[in-house]
């Protein structure tokens, strides 16, 4: 029986075969695409040349110092990987609430009890930076209770000193 190529079956047939083609030529990719991953699974070679430096190659190079490792190796799990990544954002967002949530600063008394001892500290050292002004000659008492006088450039440093804390307790 001779068949048209307007008879149905016939392009039935011819659909079938060129579905079955395409299916051929899919496998053959999918085994082309598999051999590609299995080379890059090869050995790896370690060699150590004449100078102690260490080598590492895919081909065996000779060498007397060569040496085969044997790498193994797995596929991801997406799952656990990405159960990972959501643990560490839990974590990481649960210590960013936690520091948000701690007061960041001294409290109310703490700034107040600091400022009154800043105060005080502001008022010592004017009056003694005014007994450093005044006074005709400064002294220091040693060890043994005695004054040593100071000369002019000690008698100067001292007065420097207390201005500058004077400028650190009591300016704003």
């Amino acid at each position: 029986m001779v068949k048209f190529a307007g008879d149905e079956s016939y392009g039935r047939r011819h659909m079938g075969n060129i579905m079955i083609r395409k299916n051929a030529i899919a496998f053959v990719m999918m085994l082309a695409v598999s051999a590609a991953g299995m080379a890059f699974a090869n050995d790896i070679y370690k060699s150590i040349d004449e100078q102690g430096n260490i080598h590492y190659g895919d081909r065996p190079t000779g060498d007397a110092s060569e040496e085969r490792l044997a790498i193994s190796s797995r596929p991801t799990d997406p799952s656990k990987v990405q159960a990972q990544v959501q643990t560490r954002r839990e974590t990481t967002a649960a210590a960013k609430e936690a520091a948000a949530s701690e007061p960041t600063g001294p409290s109310p008394e703490e700034l107040r009890a600091q400022a009154e001892e800043r105060e005080q500290k502001c008022a010592t050292y004017k009056a003694r930076l005014q007994k450093f002004v005044t006074s005709r000659r400064l002294y220091k008492e040693d060890e043994s209770g005695e004054r040593v006088y100071l000369d002019e450039d000690e008698a100067q440093a001292a007065r420097e000193r207390v201005e500058n804390q004077v400028q650190e307790y009591c300016s704003s």
